[in-house]
């Protein structure tokens, strides 16, 4: 997987945007103003996005490049290695997962106005 495949398929999804607010390097995505998945525009290397917690356990222990999320709350957020120890058709899966534990926490109104 290669960082312009992943962009365009997080900008694909409903009400996403990105930004860089950390620094020229950190490309964030978000929905309703929240991130939802953090990686290095430079050294597309690995991707955090929020996972379910106890899910993030089974991943870490099925998947040698999944681990805590890098500078993440450990508990909630996992570190997603892109350079050929997972399969791209589950990071993908994982970039969904993320996008909807996001989603599902934002206010009744704004997810009303990011479905239209």
């Amino acid at each position: 997987m290669d960082l312009v495949y992943f962009r365009d398929y997080c900008l694909a999804k409903p009400g996403v945007t990105e930004d860089t607010p950390f620094d020229e390097d950190t490309l964030c995505f978000r929905v309703g103003g929240k991130i939802f998945s953090i990686t290095s525009i430079n050294l597309f290397e690995y991707i955090n996005l929020k996972c379910d917690p106890e899910r993030a356990v089974e991943l870490r222990e099925k998947y040698d490049g999944i681990t805590p999320g890098y500078h993440m709350n450990k508990k909630q957020w996992n570190s997603v290695s892109t350079t050929g120890n997972v399969p791209d058709s589950l990071i993908l899966e994982l970039a969904d997962h993320s996008y909807e534990l996001i989603f599902d926490r934002l206010p009744k109104k704004i997810q009303a106005e990011i479905r239209l």
